[in-house]
């Protein structure tokens, strides 16, 4: 499992590769990366906060959980904090198992919880000033299904 709370921009397809490479006797590996996503074009940045000790923590917890429930070969999780321009990569969410569901099913666990539960707090910065972005309905319903 490596999971990684950083700065740093990354390399999706060298994260794959690299991870994809070390997940011997898995048969699938999902992954998904998520954009930071300009609406209606006057998001300037995002900029995304985070207590270190506690969101390390939190995301080790829930990716131990998935790793248990899925049977995984291994997982990874990259997700980034500070200020993030639209279209920056902002996280990515990696799973290797010995069948192609339990990958998937896993991925989309790690993704709504990432989503909805993981303790980041965000602020879009607009032509208009800056808010904090609320959780939103669909992606707390989203987490119902686990």
């Amino acid at each position: 499992m490596r999971l990684s709370v950083q700065e740093a921009a990354f390399d999706a397809g060298a994260e794959l590769n690299a991870f994809s490479a070390s997940v011997a006797g898995a048969g699938a590996v999902v992954s998904f990366t998520g954009l930071v996503r300009d609406s209606d074009g006057s998001l300037q940045a995002m900029e995304i906060e985070h207590y270190p000790g506690m969101t390390q923590a939190a995301i080790a917890d829930i990716a131990a959980q998935a790793q248990t429930r899925w049977s995984l070969t291994d997982v990874l999780v990259i997700h980034r904090y500070g200020r993030l321009e639209p279209g920056a990569l902002i996280m990515m969410v990696a799973t290797a198992s010995r069948h192609r569901i339990a990958a998937f099913e896993a991925a989309a666990f790690l993704m709504d919880y990432l989503k909805s539960r993981a303790p980041f707090w965000k602020k879009e910065i607009g032509r208009d000033g800056a808010t904090w972005v609320a959780a939103k309905d669909e992606d707390e319903a989203a987490l119902e299904r686990w």
